[in-house]
Order: structure tokens, then sequence, then C-alpha cells
């Protein structure tokens, strides 16, 4: 039974989809998975475990940010033995070549979080998806844009500038997750992919309520759901 999942061996599957709203976690297990029960509601950060087609899959929600994901990634990955992690999230679009609510699948992911710098010492990491992963939400969702992310350490960052920079290096989107995510998969041996819904377009303006982001980004859901199962 780990610190913050506090959850009991064998309650928690070898796949996992993780949201960062612990209430799209519950949206996720209610309208996706059969016989759904709750494992753990230690500080509101809801788990649950179903089925998906037969196949037992679990979802948790992760909270908001680097240091926050990195809590509940570590802990699947080493008290619970989970092998596949899935982050099924929102993300900001920082080009005119994605769209409100498109899919963005992360092949990697730029950051300016410290972790890393002193987790390498100074060296730069390239944090990246796993690709069969990669390959198998590419192929379950033709129309979704697949390339990389930047990973925020702040929602309301002091440089908003400095995105224009990544945009020319071809950063389609941002978030606050995937970096750490990657890391820690590559760390434990395990397979980590992020898959996010354009929730607000950084250009135009353009952004979805809170329920919508809580409760129908369904498609990320269902691409996950295939490429975590089927891989």
């Amino acid at each position: 039974m780990s610190t913050h999942i506090g959850a009991a061996p064998g309650e928690i599957a070898p796949t996992v989809l993780l949201p960062g709203d612990p209430l799209r976690a519950r949206w996720i297990a209610e309208t996706f998975l059969d016989d759904a029960r709750c494992y753990s509601e230690v500080r509101g950060m809801l788990g649950y475990t179903g089925t998906w087609n037969g196949t037992p899959v679990s979802v948790q929600g992760s909270g908001m940010g680097q240091p926050s994901l990195a809590i509940y990634a570590t802990e699947l990955f080493g008290d619970y033995d989970v092998q596949s992690v899935i982050r099924v999230g929102s993300c900001g679009a920082l080009t005119e070549r994605v769209g409100i609510r498109d899919l963005v699948i992360a092949s990697g992911a730029c950051t300016d979080s410290a972790m890393n710098r002193i987790a390498f010492e100074g060296l730069d990491y390239a944090p990246v998806a796993d690709f069969r992963l990669l390959r198998a939400a590419a192929d379950a969702a033709p129309e979704a844009h697949v390339g990389l992310i930047f990973s925020g350490d702040a929602f309301y960052a002091a440089r908003p500038e400095l995105m224009t920079r990544m945009v020319e290096h071809g950063v389609l989107a941002v978030e606050m997750e995937a970096s750490a995510l990657y890391t820690l998969a590559a760390r434990h041996g395990r397979r980590a992919l992020a898959i996010c819904t354009v929730s607000d377009h950084i250009v135009t303006g353009e952004e979805t309520t809170s329920q919508e982001r809580e409760q129908t980004f369904g498609r990320m859901v269902e691409v996950a759901l295939t490429a975590g199962l089927a891989s």
C-alpha cells in the first residue's frame, strides 16, 4: 500500500489512464469501464479499476503539474508494478495548425522544469514516448497531431513570449505533466504516452468550459484505451 494512492496489492491494473483531474477520472470510469470500483480516495485523488472489452484497466487522477504527477507515476510503477501509463489530459494549442478539441499525441516533451536538470546534473535529457504506444495511438487516431509538446512548470508563465521560440522548433501545444511522466517511465523501464485534447487556444483565444474539460473529451479516452490494450 503506497503513501498517496493507498490501494491494496492487486487492485490496480497493469495499464493505467492518468488524467490530471480526479473528476475526469471518475467520469472515465463511469463512462468507459465495466464494473468499475473505486480503490482510492486519498486526498481526493480518485482511482478506479474496471474492464474495457474484458481487459482490466485502471484510471487514476494525478493532479496538476510535474511534481504532483511524479508522485503518482512513481508509486504506480514502483509500488503497483504498472507496466503502461497513458496520460489523458488537456493542453493549450500554440499554433494555428492545431484547432480547439484536436488531439495531440506527444512524441516527446520539452520543459522548463528543473527536475531533469537536477537528476542529470545539467545534461539535457530528452523525454520521449514509448514507440509502441505512440504508433498504436497514431494508428487509432489518424486525425491526431503527432509531435512535440511543452511541459510547463507554471500555468501562468512569467515569460510567455518564449513559447514563440518553441513553436519555431516544432512544439504544438503546452501542458504541465508529460516530461516527468516520460522520464519516470524510462527510469523504471516501463511504457508511457501522453494524449491530450486541446482545451484552449493560445493564439485564437478559443477555450472550452470546465465542465467540457471534465466530461466531453471522450475521443482521447477511446484512443488511449485502444492503444494501451492493443500494443
